[in-house]
């Protein structure tokens, strides 16, 4: 069973908050530019676009601070949709030649080594410090 843990109300409405935001500070964009060809004074037009393009910059650093934290976990739904997506990736895999099989799993960092006295597989990986994510457990036996 794969731990799992809703993304945190502050972090949804911290993300929620940057995304709207954006979208008024691209809204507030789009009239200064055109109040700007309407012919409105320059000097205050190009102070508000200016304030305006930082204020969107701050919200995307934001954003993406949010989106992209390493303590965020994976939402159930997130999970299942990735899993779903790797579907088509597993019958790939259980339908590949052997020798191409023991490629994905050595680009992988991945070792399986079986055990026919009782029957079992070892399973190790080695983590490519490259590939960054939220590290699951497996409860119970394998």
């Amino acid at each position: 069973m794969i731990a799992t843990q809703n993304v945190p109300a502050g972090q949804n409405q911290a993300t929620e908050r940057a995304r709207l935001t954006i979208a008024d500070c691209t809204t507030k964009l789009t009239r200064y530019r055109a109040a700007l060809d309407a012919g409105a004074e320059p000097v205050i037009a190009t102070s508000r676009i200016i304030q305006t393009q930082a204020d969107r910059a701050a919200a995307e650093r934001q954003l993406h601070k949010a989106t992209t934290d390493s303590d965020r976990r994976m939402s159930r739904d997130e999970i299942a949709a990735l899993v779903e997506a790797l579907g088509d990736i597993l019958t790939a895999l259980a339908e590949a030649d052997p020798a191409d099989k023991a490629e994905v799993y050595r680009q992988l960092g991945l070792r399986l080594t079986y055990q026919p006295a009782i029957q079992t597989v070892r399973a190790e990986v080695k983590i490519n410090p490259r590939y960054r994510g939220v590290m699951v457990g497996v409860r119970g036996g394998t």
